[in-house]
């Protein structure tokens, strides 16, 4: 069933204005630069499920979480808006990667999933504050199972330990090209709506903690850089926030060009299950 406006799926899961496009010219720099979430994150998570039959990685890009719930779950499906990420996804024999197109109409997803009920397990990470929440939680409530299925979003945004202060001068150059959208991350998801009950690891208002430890090169963090949605839109109006100077900058607060350093991503956690009235 399309929502009431006709909008597809892309819709669902992008909002009014689509921004696969912002994520689909810099994939292959996205897959290899972001960060890989922690294996205990997954335990946890599948702990929590009452069963382990499939999971839903929503807004995958290339697949790191996706790949992580395969440990646990008999099969996972990793839905994304840009046919350019999932083309430099991991591939893996229990993980389906699909794309999800403003076509496809919202009954065709929740039958993709094998009807209403049959997901154990639905992960949004790093992505959620692009979605028509609203939209996006109707179908969750319809395809989580009940009792026992469980939501968990998180994100991360400038707060790297140690260099938390060279990345806060980073970000405050790309204010003037963030969509809006991009503020509920920047804030710590604490202005999420999070329709769902608290299960012991973060809730509406108050997400949890998450460490995500990285070992990263200097590469490594321009490339990450290079992969956010207000460089590529800066970028597109013709300003170029990691110039060469600019990199200089970076390099010389980083400690040099060769220096690999681990480094721990400030992330923030909401996990949830249906409410009984849903």
């Amino acid at each position: 069933m399309l929502l009431e406006d006709g909008r597809g799926i892309c819709a669902y899961l992008t909002g009014p204005d689509r921004m696969s496009g912002l994520f689909s010219k810099q994939a292959a720099v996205y897959a290899a630069a972001r960060p890989v979430y922690p294996k205990d994150l997954f335990t946890k998570l599948a702990a929590l499920t009452a069963h382990h039959r499939l999971a839903w990685d929503v807004g995958t890009g290339s697949g790191q979480a996706a790949i992580s719930l395969a440990e646990h779950y008999d099969s996972v499906v990793a839905t994304d808006v840009s046919e350019e990420q999932l083309l430099h996804a991991t591939i893996h024999s229990k993980v389906r990667y699909l794309h999800t197109p403003d076509a496809m109409p919202g009954e065709d997803l929740v039958a993709m999933l094998g009807g209403e009920g049959s997901v154990d397990l639905i992960t949004v990470a790093e992505a959620a504050h692009w979605f028509d929440l609203p939209a996006f939680y109707d179908i969750a409530h319809r395809v989580l199972r009940k009792p026992g299925g469980v939501i968990a979003i998180w994100g991360y945004n400038y707060r790297v330990s140690p260099v938390e202060d060279m990345m806060t001068r980073f970000f405050n150059t790309t204010l003037p090209y963030r969509d809006p959208r991009t503020w509920l991350f920047m804030n710590g998801y604490k202005d999420l709506p999070f329709p769902f009950d608290d299960i012991g690891l973060g809730r509406e208002g108050e997400p949890a903690s998450l460490d995500v430890d990285h070992e990263m090169s200097f590469e490594g963090l321009v490339g990450m850089l290079r992969s956010g949605s207000a460089v590529t839109t800066a970028k597109q109006q013709g300003v170029d926030l990691l110039g060469e100077r600019e990199v200089k900058e970076l390099e010389e607060g980083w400690g040099g060009a060769s220096l690999v350093r681990k480094v721990t991503f400030k992330a923030f956690l909401l996990v949830g299950t249906p409410r009984a009235q849903d």
